[in-house]
């Protein structure tokens, strides 16, 4: 049984760093690159950025979840799929909510660990986006995302 489990693990971690190596080859590699005034730029300004707005959306967050709390069980009324993509959007948005707050600390410190918590986030965004069969954020969403953050991986040690 513990042995099913390390081979599961080890499955996903691996799946999950070739993904990465796959990503880094085109959007780090193969795509035209930024200019590093603009690499730098993004370097420093991204830690600030990610608190600030942070911060400011959490009243908002809170908001959404006590409502969430209410209209949870209301939100079927409108038929499984409309109940089930409230529901997953809602843990959609504490699970990225939490993995942009676990990247300050690292991305002020410009470690690998911070850079990894973003790159995280943005996965569950564009799973999220599949998921849910919208195709216009999944590819808009994406392809900046993982531009910008594969275009500044090289910063995070």
């Amino acid at each position: 049984m513990e042995k099913q489990k390390t081979t599961q693990t080890t499955d996903l971690k691996g799946s999950l760093k070739s993904l990465e190596g796959i990503l880094d080859l085109y959007f780090g590699q193969k795509a035209p690159a930024m200019p590093t005034n603009i690499k730098e730029l993004i370097v420093n300004l991204a830690p600030w950025l990610t608190l600030i707005l942070g911060l400011l959306s959490l009243p908002a967050i809170l908001f959404v979840f006590g409502l969430g709390t209410l209209f949870a069980p209301f939100s079927f009324l409108g038929g499984v799929r409309a109940g089930f993509n409230y529901s997953l959007s809602m843990i959609v948005l504490a699970i990225s909510v939490v993995l942009e707050f676990l990247a300050v600390p690292g991305l002020f410190k410009k470690t690998r660990q911070g850079w990894n918590f973003v790159y995280y986030s943005a996965l569950v965004s564009v799973l999220y986006s599949l998921v849910s069969f919208n195709l216009g954020g999944l590819i808009i969403g994406a392809l900046i995302s993982f531009y910008i953050l594969f275009q500044v991986r090289t910063y995070y040690k």
